[in-house]
């Protein structure tokens, strides 16, 4: 795997190297070992995935909070997505930025989400799916989320939202995320 870091502190694009052969291809995923040599400690305890019909659904920006704070490793099994993330952690030197990439069941680039960083997608293709690795089980009442259309973090989607669920529309805007106990 070739891991790059992304210009928010902690999170990282990870590129396999998948052996190919006439049978078509075999990589590697996630490896602890790997991902420790890197200085990143993520351990999945959840996986999840997600599947939408239309290109240009958008979902997220979903985060959880202590005591229940989760990273994520997100890869594109079928159709296309692009990937972001938000970093809402006051202490970063990255507080406020996002970061966004195309992931796509060719290219099976995964984007590793550091906790305290709100997450989010929209697929770029009809029938798109993703599956992804969490470092904790999801908890209801640790459940948090940024506006998607923030005009602080002035995301740059790439299509308009064709579909969005009603809670994704009214989580609030950065500045009372941080406010928040």
């Amino acid at each position: 795997m070739r891991f790059e870091p992304t210009r928010i502190a902690g999170a990282w694009t990870i590129d396999p190297e998948p052996h190919v052969d006439e049978r078509g291809r075999f990589m590697r995923a996630w490896c602890i070992d790997e991902f420790a040599a890197h200085g990143i400690d993520f351990v999945p305890v959840q996986s999840n995935m997600g599947f939408s019909h239309r290109a240009g659904t958008l979902r997220g920006l979903h985060y959880q909070v202590a005591p229940h704070l989760e990273s994520k490793l997100v890869r594109c099994t079928r159709g296309a997505v692009f990937d972001v993330l938000v970093d809402l952690r006051p202490e970063s030197p990255t507080f406020g930025s996002w970061f966004g990439t195309e992931l796509t069941a060719a290219n099976g680039r995964m984007l590793y989400v550091p906790p305290m960083c709100a997450h989010g997608y929209q697929t770029l293709r009809d029938e798109s799916e993703i599956l992804y690795m969490a470092s904790a089980a999801f908890a209801k009442d640790a459940s948090r989320g940024l506006r998607f259309d923030d005009p602080t973090v002035a995301i740059r989607w790439p299509l308009p939202p064709a579909a969005m669920s009603e809670q994704d529309t009214r989580w609030p805007r950065l500045d009372p995320v941080t406010r928040a106990p």
